[in-house]
């Protein structure tokens, strides 16, 4: 029982299908060439009118079949000729109509023609606002009164008929105009829908594109000012310590590969396969004795400093690496403005308090990250910090603090809360 009943819904099911498929074509046909379905209507009622006319077919409800067939044929076409333009000019047409519905009820003819005036009522159900289907319901209905005042023994096949036509004509109207509205409004909706999401795709390119750029800035930068830092102390060892620029030419090739092994992570998610992709988690505050390090070994010497008790959980990884990024930042700066100064140093210190975590890189003789807000640079620190509603101010170090002189310095301070403000 259940596989015949499986086998009944499939056969309905492709039946269905079949038919909403046939439909479709029906109404794309219409679309492409509409006066061709409009004639191909219109010649078939016209046909079944004049069929009915010279049958005398109209004599066998008729209330006088004694009325001039002259004027039956012409009733018969009047009725059915002009649903050429039925779609154009409903209104129109059933105006034109009229005349000839009055003159039909009158002679007694009653031709069945006259039912074709429900098809020009559908096309304004359809088509126009109710305030035109009122009106049309007045002009059919009013030459069915005068026929029941001039053959009151026959109102009910006269009158009863047509109003029941009229009425299922109209509301056939309603449900296929609110049918076709409803599936117009579902287009839109998802026309617009589509357009969102494809919005939504470039925003969300764009701000990839950007998080791309300021790490390939972070990572290139950064390696960059090292391997030159590295190289220009290699080159004034050469001369006189032979060992010490080897050491310095060794440095320099750990950190090309570092750097090349970033850059091949970074870019290893742009491709099609992201599987294939390295999957090295980025950069942790833990990672930072081992930045430190490399730029000790560029000719940089810096300081950490800890202060506070670090949460019993750690800041979340976004917060760390963006911590990560702007200790590298301001050190890279500070390599690439620093020249020759061997008097320069930097310190980084990390405070940790309740709601917040501090990062403040200083350093002393160096020129820093040129103008203050000026630079990607120093753009980028700032729109990192702003993912987390963290601030980041940067500018010359004042001269009452630095610890040399000479030139001033420099100084990025970072504070980021160590959790999501609450919106």
């Amino acid at each position: 029982m259940t596989g015949e009943h499986e086998d009944r819904a499939s056969g309905t099911t492709a039946l269905t299908g079949h038919i909403q498929r046939l439909l479709q074509r029906v109404r794309a046909f219409d679309l492409r060439r509409p006066m061709v379905w409009n004639g191909l209507l219109t010649t078939f009622w016209v046909m079944c009118a004049v069929l009915d006319f010279t049958s005398g077919g109209w004599r066998t409800v008729a209330g006088d079949p004694r009325a001039p067939e002259p004027l039956v044929l012409l009733m018969s076409l009047a009725f059915s000729a002009p649903l050429l333009w039925r779609r154009t000019h409903p209104l129109a047409v059933l105006a034109f109509m009229t005349p000839f519905s009055l003159a039909n009820v009158w002679t007694g003819a009653i031709v069945q023609a006259a039912y074709l005036q429900e098809i020009v009522v559908f096309n304004i159900a359809l088509r126009l606002p109710v305030r035109a289907l009122a009106w049309a319901g007045a002009v059919v209905t009013a030459p069915l009164v005068v026929g029941t005042l001039r053959f009151p023994h026959g109102w009910d096949v006269l009158f009863v008929p047509h109003l029941w036509a009229f009425a299922l004509a109209s509301l056939l109207g309603i449900v296929v105009r609110t049918r076709k509205e409803y599936t117009e409004a579902l287009v839109d909706r998802a026309h617009r829908l589509e357009l969102e999401r494809d919005q939504q795709a470039r925003l969300a390119a764009a701000a990839e594109r950007t998080r791309i750029a300021r790490e390939m800035h972070d990572i290139i930068g950064h390696n960059l000012s090292v391997i030159t830092g590295l190289a220009d102390g290699g080159a004034y060892a050469a001369a006189k310590s032979p060992d010490r620029a080897a050491q310095a030419l060794e440095a320099i090739g750990t950190t090309s590969r570092q750097a090349l092994t970033e850059l091949r992570r970074l870019l290893g998610v742009l491709r099609d396969h992201p599987a294939e992709a390295d999957r090295t988690p980025q950069p942790t505050l833990d990672d930072i004795d081992t930045l430190l390090t490399g730029v000790r070994a560029a000719g940089l010497p810096v300081r950490l400093h800890i202060r506070g008790r670090p949460p019993s959980y750690p800041p979340t990884a976004g917060r760390q690496l963006t911590v990560y990024r702007v200790v590298q930042e301001a050190l890279t700066n500070t390599l690439k403005h620093a020249g020759t100064d061997p008097s320069l140093t930097a310190e980084v210190t990390l405070t940790y308090r309740a709601t917040e975590l501090e990062a403040l890189i200083t350093d002393t003789g160096a020129t820093g990250g040129g103008p203050e807000g000026g630079g990607q640079g120093i753009t980028g620190m700032r729109e990192r910090a702003s993912l987390y509603d963290g601030t980041l101010e940067a500018g010359p170090l004042p001269k009452a603090t630095a610890t040399d002189s000479a030139a001033g310095g420099w100084r990025v301070r970072l504070r980021l809360p160590l959790e999501d403000t609450p919106s």
